[in-house]
């Protein structure tokens, strides 16, 4: 009974380190939880309209002019797949995993060529193991964009995806990740990048007077929205990993808790019942000397 008291000791120990490392990494996520949701919240209605802004506007360019409007087969398409760095977040990185995994066996099932731009070390790792192409002149930013999360290292991320689309390295471009809703909501997304294409609903079309000219929005305007566009994606799911790693472990933590009062009363009992015995022993033995 002692060695089985010991082990009870020993596991009540560990789950009680356990729980102070899933609540210390709790108060972590939801310190930086704070920081990423302001970014994202600032960030999302100013991306929002001006990307359906110039939606419109690149679809009343000629074919000339709209070099991220031009539509073509899609011989060569690029999925840039947005996860965290680390784990312990939940289904998160899968989520955002599985819908990447789900729009390059679409392109595949097409004929297309698929190159990929993991941006997170769980999307590249789990890229490499799979054997998938990665599109090439981006440096390490696979491994070091959240790092040092600015809108200047992804401007010179977005550029390379545009030169690219320009230069007919791929033809489509499609951003894979999970939208922030709330700390305990992820949603995940996948949305077009290239081309940019005009909106659907007809009613929310607008005719713009164009001022600067057409070659100026084209060289500065529509880039600018594109790196923004980018830009928010990764904030959201910056946001969204922060979110779902805080959810994750208040449930482990919570569990923690739960196990840990369910070994307490195990440790009682049994404590209880070895005590018993022990005085069982002792008037059995007295009784014995007392005969």
């Amino acid at each position: 009974m002692a060695g089985g008291l010991k082990e009870v000791r020993e596991r009540i120990g560990s789950v009680q380190n356990t729980m102070q490392i899933t609540s210390a990494m709790k108060m972590v996520s939801a310190a930086k939880l704070r920081r990423a949701q302001d970014a994202i919240t600032r960030m999302r209605p100013y991306a929002e309209k001006i990307q359906a802004i110039l939606a419109n506007v690149s679809a009343t360019l000629d074919s000339s002019d709209g070099v991220f409007s031009e539509e073509r087969k899609i011989n060569k398409a690029l999925v840039v797949a947005i996860t965290s760095n680390r784990g312990l977040c939940g289904g998160f990185n899968n989520n955002s995993m599985k819908i990447a995994n789900t729009a390059i066996a679409k392109h595949q099932e097409n004929g297309s060529e698929v190159f990929v731009l993991p941006l997170g070390k769980k999307a590249f790792e789990s890229f490499e193991r799979e054997g998938y192409s990665f599109a090439e002149g981006f440096g390490d930013a696979a491994l070091t964009v959240f790092d040092n999360l600015d809108f200047d290292t992804v401007s010179e991320i977005a550029q390379t995806i545009m030169n690219g689309f320009v230069t007919k390295q791929w033809d489509s471009v499609e951003l894979s990740y999970s939208q922030f809703k709330n700390a305990a909501v992820q949603i995940p997304t996948h949305e077009p990048y290239l081309p940019l294409l005009p909106v659907s609903d007809e009613t929310t079309s607008t005719d713009y007077i164009l001022e600067p000219s057409r070659e100026e929005i084209v060289e500065n305007i529509l880039p600018n929205a594109l790196k923004v566009q980018l830009y928010k994606a990764l904030l959201d799911s910056n946001a969204a990993e922060h979110g779902a790693r805080m959810t994750a472990m208040h449930s482990a933590t919570e569990n923690a808790g739960d196990l840990l009062q369910e070994l307490k009363i195990s440790y009682n009992k049994a404590r209880q019942a070895s005590i018993t015995t022990e005085i069982l022993e002792i008037v059995a033995g007295s009784e014995a000397l007392g005969a």
